[in-house]
C-alpha cells in the first residue's frame, strides 16, 4: 500500500467481496441488478465517507473488477446491448456512491446538530406544505417519500430504461 488511493481501493474490494453476485437470469436480470445495486449501498451506508472514495477510483481490485462482471453478466443475460451494458453499469455505480455520500452526509451533519444545513423530514414538509397553495401547488410532492423510496424509485427508472437488444 502506497497512498490513500491505495487505501481506498482496498477498503472498497473488501466491501465488494461481501456482495453476493446471482446466477444470471434472463427472466429475472431487473431483479437481480436491482438486488445488487441495493447490497453496494447498504454496504456503503455503513461505513460513512467510503462512497467519495468509491467515486474517485478505477476499479482495479479484483473484487470491484469480479462486481463489475457480474452485473455486466445479469444486464447481458436481460438482453442489453454489451455497450449499453457496460455504460449502464457505470452510471448505476456513479449513482449509489452518490446517493450514499450524499446520505452520509446528511447523516453526519444532523448528528452534529447542525440545523442550518439539515433540516429534520418533518420539520421541511411542514414548511413545504405552508407555502401557498396557488403558487407552490406540487410542493407536497417534492418532499414524498420515505427511507430508499427514492433510491429505488431513480434504481427502477434507470434499469427500466435499459432496451433489450
Amino acid at each position: 500500500m502506497v497512498n490513500k488511493a491505495d487505501l481506498d481501493e482496498l477498503l472498497i474490494g473488501r466491501l465488494c467481496a461481501e456482495l453476493v453476485l446471482p446466477e444470471p437470469d434472463p427472466a429475472a436480470w431487473r431483479e437481480q441488478i436491482r438486488g445488487v445495486c441495493t447490497q453496494l449501498r447498504d454496504q456503503y451506508l455503513k461505513y460513512p465517507g467510503i462512497s467519495r472514495a468509491a467515486l474517485a477510483m478505477v476499479p482495479t481490485d479484483l473484487e470491484t473488477v469480479r462486481v463489475n462482471e457480474g452485473m455486466l453478466a445479469i444486464l447481458l443475460a436481460g438482453g442489453v446491448a454489451p455497450q449499453a451494458a457496460a455504460w449502464a453499469i457505470d452510471a448505476l455505480l456513479l449513482y449509489v456512491a452518490a446517493y450514499c455520500l450524499e446520505t452520509s452526509i446528511a447523516r453526519r451533519r444532523s448528528a452534529q446538530d447542525d440545523v442550518a444545513w439539515v433540516l429534520d423530514r418533518d420539520e421541511l414538509r411542514r414548511r413545504f406544505t405552508a407555502l401557498p397553495a396557488e403558487t407552490f401547488p406540487h410542493a407536497a410532492e417534492l418532499t414524498a417519500g420515505e427511507g430508499h423510496d427514492r433510491f429505488d424509485f431513480t434504481l427502477a427508472l434507470m434499469i427500466d430504461g435499459l432496451a433489450p437488444r
